[in-house]
């Protein structure tokens, strides 16, 4: 069977955890904080989990991580 290519961005941007869910991090966190509420910049710091719908074709684009 042929290999299949990842997906360049894809792999820069999600990990696959031991238990097989895909994790990620937060949108909106690169610049224009002040007018964000401390409450949105404080909870985009940490990492969160793709969804179950979004998991199965994040882990297709990234083959072999």
């Amino acid at each position: 069977m042929p290999k299949v290519k990842t997906h360049s961005a894809s792999k820069k941007r999600f990990r696959l955890t031991a238990s097989g869910k895909v994790k990620m991090g937060h949108a909106f966190r690169s610049h224009r904080l002040v007018s964000k509420s401390k409450r949105a910049r404080k909870n985009h710091k940490n990492n969160t989990y793709a969804s179950t719908a979004n998991a199965t074709i994040i882990k297709s684009m990234i083959p072999y991580k």
